[in-house]
């Protein structure tokens, strides 16, 4: 296993980070072609689901290989370490952490020992039964002294790795068929031993996960965006409670489960690319939609229309669209600027820094102006791009957010504040708008988004604006991001975790239905 200096990046944006999703998978089955880019210009195209690491495995069918590091795809790999991953079986991931820190040591792909062989393995999503899973690794086979939790790897990612070892004799498909229906949460799974690639979605099909084919194989991707980049067309999606196998004899599909969809409205919202289909809906006209639905339910006066980019863009097409009200670029963004490794100076950042966007003066001075946005998180953010509208000479600004409060946070793999740190948790919508310095702010509705969406309610995960979660939850105790690292730092000293007592609340409203 191989890896670069290890270092991490610093976003130099000076505001909040918003909602982040946990991470982008990318798989690919093609003899005969170089499958080690492939999987670069696939996870280029997912670099939006993370930022934190990155890595590809291959197989030439006898071997192994794995290189990860810190950083973005472009920022971990070069030409010359791309040559060394040979082989016509590929498995990719870039990383931004629910479960287990940011670390090199949870990068993935992860790498464990099998029955028959190895198994690279990389995950989208959040489990909530990890400390159940963890237990029955210690029940099997004793606290590991190889593989990746030996090795440090806190995330949830090596628990699975670590179970797929199976039993002596059962080969890793069958291993992968026992074991699934025995994992909680919402995840992604894509993974190979020497010979073949494996693909799994949950039940609930919190996450997307597609099917492409190449001329020559075929690929598995988080969106449909890394399967154009790569030149495969799209098939299909892999449905919830789905697993397949493709290898030399083709391509096999067994259900592990009943399907009960659940998909993150949020993908809709803010995380899948615009470019994406999820369920058979575009996100960029669900995203639009989105934005007429808001100026129905919120009309305003006002001058011009301008998004946040470019989250905000897609919205800001649709307000203006059925307001009437011009659309305009009231924002200049530096494309060049995304993650680095130098960090601005303290004296830098007080300054508030603005490396991403800048106001266009002259679009903005004087002018009413209708800003949307995708969401509110803690607020920063928003405080910041009013700030600047201000500064800019804007006559009134008025925020419209493009997705109801959020109000709860996420367990199936998206990254929020705790509940504590949302600011809608706390302030009505008045006391937000004076807090950032609005003129006025208003959200769409939680019916407006799902219409918007054209799927049907009960087949959406609404929790982060509703409370209501599809997936029930564990105790607090058995919840939480760094939930491995305190295990393993306790176990020594007989120590189980403690529990947060804002998470406790949360998960005790919850089953009882608060």
């Amino acid at each position: 296993m191989a890896r670069g200096d290890g270092q991490l990046n610093h976003d130099l944006m000076p505001f909040e980070k918003g909602p982040q999703d946990e991470c982008g998978v990318f798989g690919v089955w093609a003899p005969g072609e170089e499958v080690a880019k492939l999987s670069y210009y696939g996870l280029y195209a997912l670099q939006h689901r993370g930022q934190e690491s990155a890595g590809i495995a291959t197989s030439d069918g006898e071997r192994i290989s794995v290189y990860k590091d810190m950083g973005l795809v472009s920022q971990v790999f070069d030409e010359s370490v791309l040559e060394t991953l040979k082989g016509h079986i590929a498995v990719g991931h870039c990383r931004y952490s629910t479960t287990g820190s940011s670390s090199w040591a949870n990068a993935q792909p992860t790498l464990g020992a099998t029955a028959n062989g190895t198994v690279a393995l990389a995950h989208n999503g959040n489990l909530i039964n990890s400390a159940e899973l963890y237990q029955l690794i210690l029940d099997r086979y004793g606290k590991p002294k190889t593989g990746e939790i030996a090795q440090g790897n806190t995330s949830d990612t090596a628990l699975v790795t670590t179970l797929l070892q199976g039993e002596e004799g059962a080969s890793l498909e069958e291993t992968a068929l026992a074991l699934l229906p025995r994992i909680q949460g919402g995840f992604c799974f894509v993974f190979m031993d020497e010979n073949t690639l494996y693909a799994a979605r949950d039940t609930y099909g919190v996450r997307p996960l597609v099917l492409g084919r190449l001329e020559r194989g075929w690929v598995v991707a988080s969106e449909q965006a890394a399967l154009a980049t790569v030149g495969a067309s799209f098939i299909r999606e892999i449905e919830p409670g789905e697993f397949i196998a493709i290898d030399a004899d083709g391509i096999r599909s067994t259900k592990f489960a009943e399907p009960t969809p659940a998909g993150c409205v949020f993908e809709y919202v803010y995380l899948a690319r615009p470019d994406a289909t999820i369920a058979g809906r575009s996100v960029y006209e669900s995203r639009v939609e989105m934005g007429r639905q808001l100026a129905r339910e919120n009309a305003h006066e006002a001058d011009i229309v301008i998004p946040v980019p470019e989250s905000g863009t897609p919205a800001a097409v649709g307000y203006a669209e059925e307001s009437g009200i011009p659309f305009a670029h009231g924002f200049v963004k530096n494309a060049y600027v995304g993650r680095t490794f130098i960090q601005p100076s303290q004296t830098l950042r007080q300054l508030g820094i603005r490396l991403k966007l800048n106001a266009l003066e002259s679009v903005i001075r004087g002018k009413r102006v209708v800003v949307v946005d995708d969401s509110i998180v803690r607020g920063n953010t928003q405080r910041a791009i009013v700030g600047m509208l201000r500064e800019a000479g804007a006559a009134e600004v008025h925020v419209k957010i493009s997705s109801p409060p959020v109000r709860w946070p996420c367990f199936y793999g998206i990254d929020f504040a705790t509940r504590a740190e949302l600011i809608a948790n706390g302030a009505t919508i008045d006391e937000i708008a004076a807090s950032i310095g609005a003129d006025s702010l208003a959200y769409i509705s939680e019916d407006g988004m799902i219409d918007a969406t054209r799927q049907p309610r009960n087949r959406l995960c609404t929790a982060c604006f509703t409370g209501e979660y599809p997936i029930e939850l564990p105790e607090a105790n058995a919840l939480g991001k760094n939930l491995l690292e305190v295990s393993a730092a306790g176990a020594g000293a007989g120590c189980e975790p403690g529990p947060d007592a804002e998470l406790e609340r949360l998960v005790r409203e919850q089953k009882q239905g608060i």
